[in-house]
C-alpha cells in the first residue's frame, strides 16, 4: 500500500529541494525525519511537514479502513520535485533598461510504501509481471540470430 502527500505552490526552486529529497530518497521514514532535522537548508523543515502529512494519511487509512500499516516499516519509496508556475519579475539596469528575471515555484510529491520483514517492498497483488518480461526477451533473441544466420548462409 502507498501514502502520498503532496505540497503545491512552495516558493522555493525545484532544483534546491531536490537537493533535499535526494536525502532521504529509500530511506525509513524515523531515519528521513533525522536526516531533515539536521539539514541546514530552508525547504527542509517543509520536506519535514510534506513527510509528517503522509504519515498522518498512513494513520489514517489504516484506521479508516482497517488495514494494517506498521509504521515502523514505512520508506520513503518516491520523493520528487517538479516545476510550478514561474513568476517573471523585473529588475532595474542601467541606462534606465530593465532585467526580467523568474522566481522559480515547486510542486513537491511525496510517496511512503511499506517494506515486509526481509526487507522488500510489500505489493498488493500476488503474482507480479515483471517476471516475464526478461523470459520473453530470452525466447526473441535465439530467433533473431537464428535468422540472421539463414540469410548469410544463403548470401
Amino acid at each position: 500500500m502507498e501514502f502520498r502527500a503532496e505540497m503545491r505552490y512552495l516558493r522555493v526552486s525545484p532544483q534546491k529541494a531536490r537537493l533535499v529529497l535526494e536525502l532521504i530518497k529509500g530511506r525509513r521514514v524515523e531515519e528521513a525525519r533525522n536526516t531533515l532535522a539536521f539539514t541546514k537548508k530552508r525547504v527542509a523543515a517543509h520536506v519535514g511537514k510534506l513527510l509528517q502529512s503522509a504519515l498522518d494519511n498512513a494513520n489514517f487509512l489504516a484506521s479508516e479502513k482497517g488495514l494494517d500499516v506498521e509504521i515502523d516499516n514505512l520508506y520513503v519509496k518516491s520523493a520528487i520535485a517538479n516545476d510550478g508556475p514561474r513568476m517573471k519579475r523585473i529588475r532595474p539596469a542601467p541606462q534606465g533598461r530593465a532585467y526580467r528575471y523568474q522566481r522559480r515555484i515547486a510542486h513537491i510529491e511525496l510517496i511512503l510504501a511499506e517494506r515486509g520483514k526481509s526487507g522488500e517492498a510489500v505489493t498488493a497483488g500476488a503474482g507480479g509481471g515483471t517476471a516475464a518480461a526478461p523470459a520473453k526477451a530470452k525466447r526473441r533473441a535465439p530467433a533473431v540470430k537464428a535468422a540472421g544466420k539463414k540469410k548469410a548462409a544463403a548470401k
